[in-house]
Order: C-alpha cells, then structure tokens, then sequence
C-alpha cells in the first residue's frame, strides 16, 4: 500500500510538471521572459516558505539551525539546477526540440538517480540506498531495469519528436511551448546537451545535501506522532533553500533578457491584460512547484531516492507526452509516426510499473 501511494503521489508531481506551462498559454502581450520570472516568484521564492510554513512547524528555525556546508551546497546546486534548465533551450536549438529533449532528459534522469547512490558508497548515510546495495540485490536491479526501459521510452518518443517535425516542416517549440529556433549543429549540441543534462540532475543532487534539514523535520514530527510512520512533508524545508538557487539563476538571466529586449515595460502595460496575465503566471508558478510538493510525499513513502527521481521524471515525460496527443500537437502526422509515439509512451508506462515492483521488493 505504501509502494502504491509512493506511485500516485509522484504521478500527481509529474502531472503538476508536465500540465505547469499550461496556463502560461493565456497569457498575451508579454515577452517569454516577463512572464516566466512573474511565475518563477511564485514557484521559488513564494510558495515554498508558505508550504513548508503550513506543513512543518518552525521550519525557519531548522534553515537557522543547519549546518553552513550543507545550506551552501543545497543553494549552489539549485543555482547549478537553475542553469542547466536555461542551457536546455540551446541543447533544444542545436539538435532539435525531439532529439535535444531527448539526451537532456535521458541524463537528468540517469545521473539525477545513479550519482547520489555512488556517492551514499562513499559517505553511506542511514536510511540512503548505495549503488553497490542495488546491483546486489534483486530489487535494486529491477529498478535499475525500469531505469533502462524508461531511456528506451524516451529514445523511442524522441525518434517521433524528429519525425513529426520532418513530416510538419513547422516552426518547432520546445516542451514548455516556446517557440524555439533550430540550428543544427551536432557537436555543439551534444556538448550542450550533456551540460544541461547533468546540471539538469542537480535537484536531486540538492535534495541529498539538504537532507540533513529533511532528517530534523522527520524525526521531530515522528517524536510528536508515534507510530504513525514518516514525515508527509519533510522536503518541504529543503525547497525553500534549495529553490533560492534556482530563482538566482532565473533571475539574473531574466533581467538581462528584460534589458536586452527592452520588455521591462510588460510589467506595467497597460494595453495587455494585467491582472489576467499576473494571474496566470502566479497559477503556472505555483503548479511548477506542486511537482516537488508531492516528489517529498512520493519519496516518503517509497523512501528510495534513485526510484522515486526514475518515477517523478518519467511521468513528466509520460504526461508532457499525452498533453501532446490531446492538444492535437501531433495532428496531421502518418500512422507511422502516431504509432511510434504511442509505442514510447507505452513503454514509459511499462518502466513505471517496473520501478513500483522493485520498491515493492525492497525490506
């Protein structure tokens, strides 16, 4: 039952992640750049404080309480997130949207799950599973095997991304629907990718190094609720942190593009619909930031870092995906393709149910 409702939790993060661009869609008049720092208040610097405010006592007092080093690396690794989300969007322009998107997620999720467990070898920590635990033990290669089926899935919705984008000769957007333009050039691309990939994986990396914060809201709730198993919640303090690096980082290249493009006046202009606009992107922002609300209350449940980053990432894609297919995105295209993107969200689904089945192993 806990296996299950691990499930469900991280499916609701991923449906949150892949729906959050959404109501982004509504907002007109405004520069990409004016309405994704609007909403990125929200989701960094606004709604954290205030989820963790209502979910976790004192919560400000356990940041206070921290030691130096571990608030340092948990703030570094969002700025170090934050970048290898905007470095996406070159990746994306040097490969194409499918075949970029692609590589990027592919390793955002292979590191995001497989460096923290390598490092637990290292530095094991109570409660953390090692990467020698995993490929030693029948559960941890089950996992490891839905890890591997969730790439092929996202291999095998890439190849549809490229031939979509051949059959519809269109402009091409990017997964958050950015219109996007496209120069190919594989060396670079690859290069770029693999940067943002990797610098990609840094929240997981950030919610390791904050954990010592996660441990002093879990045992302090278990303290007040015996037997009632772990702390729903207990992320929630890392985040307030943790996305204090990523606003950094959104922010600073937010300003220079507002300068740059001279849209400093969208802020306060009169002739789009303001109070529309700003609440649009207040609603895209705070969905962005439900993902990771329920991430906390998956992995609570599951209690296994590398399977709960394999399931939060592969029913973002799985979500991003069908949103596709109802919007009618992928109207237009042969069988063939159609086929192929139904054949890879299949096997997203099926690495899922493979990811649960090995946590369902795990004692």
């Amino acid at each position: 039952m806990q296996v299950l409702l691990g499930v469900i939790f991280h499916f609701i993060g991923g449906f949150a992640s892949g729906s959050f661009y959404i109501p982004y869609k509504k907002v007109k008049g405004w520069h990409w750049e004016s309405y994704w720092i609007i909403g990125g208040l929200f989701s960094w610097l606004i709604v954290p404080p205030v989820a963790a405010y209502l979910t976790i006592p004192g919560f400000a007092e356990i940041i206070q309480g921290a030691a130096f080093p571990a608030l340092c690396a948990t703030f570094i690794f969002g700025v170090l997130w934050g970048i290898g989300g905007l470095t996406y969007g070159l990746g994306v322009r040097y490969l194409g949207v499918s075949l970029g998107s692609s590589i990027i997620l592919g390793l955002c999720m292979v590191f995001g799950a497989i460096i923290p467990a390598i490092y637990y070898d290292f530095s094991p920590v109570a409660g953390k599973d090692t990467f020698s635990a995993m490929v030693g033990s029948t559960w941890g290669l089950t996992i490891l095997a839905g890890l591997l089926l969730c790439i092929i899935g996202i291999i095998i919705s890439g190849k549809a991304g490229v031939m979509k984008e051949k059959e519809l000769k269109t402009a091409a957007t990017d997964p958050h629907g950015a219109e996007t333009s496209v120069e190919y050039k594989f060396g670079l691309g690859m290069f770029v990718a693999i940067v943002s990939g990797v610098l990609s994986a840094c929240f997981n990396f950030g919610l390791e190094a904050g954990q010592e914060m996660a441990t002093v809201a879990n045992e302090t709730w278990k303290a007040a609720n015996p037997g009632e198993g772990e702390f729903l919640y207990r992320n929630n303090v890392i985040y307030v942190v943790l996305l204090w690096g990523g606003l950094t980082t959104n922010f600073i290249w937010c300003m220079i593009l507002n300068a740059r493009n001279k849209t400093f006046g969208d802020y306060t202009n009169q002739k789009t619909p303001l109070l529309r606009n700003y609440l649009f992107s207040a609603l895209a922002g705070t969905t962005w930031f439900l993902q990771f609300f329920f991430y906390g209350m998956g992995e609570s449940k599951l209690g296994n870092g590398p399977s709960s980053w394999i399931l939060h990432m592969a029913f973002i894609i799985l979500v991003a995906n069908m949103w596709g297919l109802v919007l009618k995105e992928w109207k237009g295209v042969s069988k063939k393709t159609i086929s192929t993107i139904i054949i890879g969200i299949i096997v997203i689904i099926l690495s899922v149910l493979l990811v649960g089945y090995g946590n369902s192993l795990h004692v």
